[in-house]
């Protein structure tokens, strides 16, 4: 049923908690963990001096990525779950969905935490992408006190 499960992760307390069930999942039912980190930046930059700036941002979040990333395997490496790494660029949202479609994933499990009532009206990564993905989408959410 589920071969491939994408767990998106920005390694923060509800990424950790999502990528926890994730990594169970995956191991009762045999599948292969997709561990994703999506840089964000904001618009293009204005001068050289802030592109130059933009570039070392850039290479900072990558290697950031690369850790989360390296840290959602680990926990599959426990589990004996094969797990699959990638850092991505763009909105986190949209590439979760696109990486989804190139993948062929089967899954996606997302952290979450209420954000209470002004953060539903914004929305957040994960409640866009449980209404623009055409794959089931599991959301772990944290509780408060976590």
């Amino acid at each position: 049923m589920y071969d491939d499960i994408l767990i998106p992760t920005d390694g923060g307390k509800q990424a950790l908690k999502g990528a926890e069930h994730g990594v169970e999942l995956a191991a009762s039912v045999g599948a292969t963990i997709h561990a994703l980190y999506v840089i964000e930046l904001p618009g293009a930059p204005r001068t050289t001096y802030i592109m130059e700036d933009e570039e070392r941002v850039r290479e900072e979040y990558r290697e950031y990525g690369e850790e989360v990333t390296t840290e959602v395997c680990e926990m599959a490496a426990e589990a004996g779950v094969d797990c699959v790494t990638a850092v991505k660029t763009g909105s986190a949202h949209e590439e979760i969905k696109e990486y989804s479609e190139e993948e062929d994933i089967d899954l996606i499990v997302v952290g979450t935490r209420y954000q209470g009532k002004f953060g539903a009206l914004m929305g957040s990564n994960a409640e866009k992408v449980v209404r623009t993905s055409e794959i089931p989408v599991i959301t772990v959410r944290v509780k408060g006190t976590e």
